[in-house]
């Protein structure tokens, strides 16, 4: 083997193995809400796409996906009962990625602002 060639670091291989977990969740949800006859493709595409985001360090991300996922199955038990905690999660999910693509944005917006004025901030004169 080539000495270029090296090993995927752990953190890399975590967060992979952590977006299929979430988006495979998600795209199982989705595929029962679609019915059962495209169940397979929606968790299939749904492996791939948490495959990707993983890979390209989405963890903020899919961090706030598995928590709304979490928080809106909940709400639907409460609400709704046993029989509809799959929608909750699904919407739930759906509502988390949003917010937190959100949130993200706001978060690197605020760092971009406050790097740039520290560069341009001039230094105060020494007496």
């Amino acid at each position: 083997m080539s000495q270029r060639v090296r090993a995927m670091p752990m953190g890399k291989i975590l967060d992979i193995l952590l977006g299929m977990a979430v988006m495979g969740t998600v795209g199982t949800l989705i595929g029962m809400v679609m019915g059962w006859g495209a169940l397979p493709v929606a968790i299939l595409v749904g492996l791939l796409l948490g495959g990707v985001v993983g890979f390209l360090g989405g963890r903020r991300f899919l961090v706030s996906i598995m928590t709304g996922t979490l928080l809106g199955g909940a709400l639907a038990w409460l609400v709704a009962d046993v029989e509809r905690i799959w929608v909750g999660a699904g919407a739930g999910a759906a509502m988390g990625g949003f917010l937190g693509v959100q949130v993200s944005m706001l978060l690197d917006f605020r760092a971009a602002r406050k790097a740039s004025s520290d560069r341009t901030e001039p230094s105060a004169p020494q007496p």
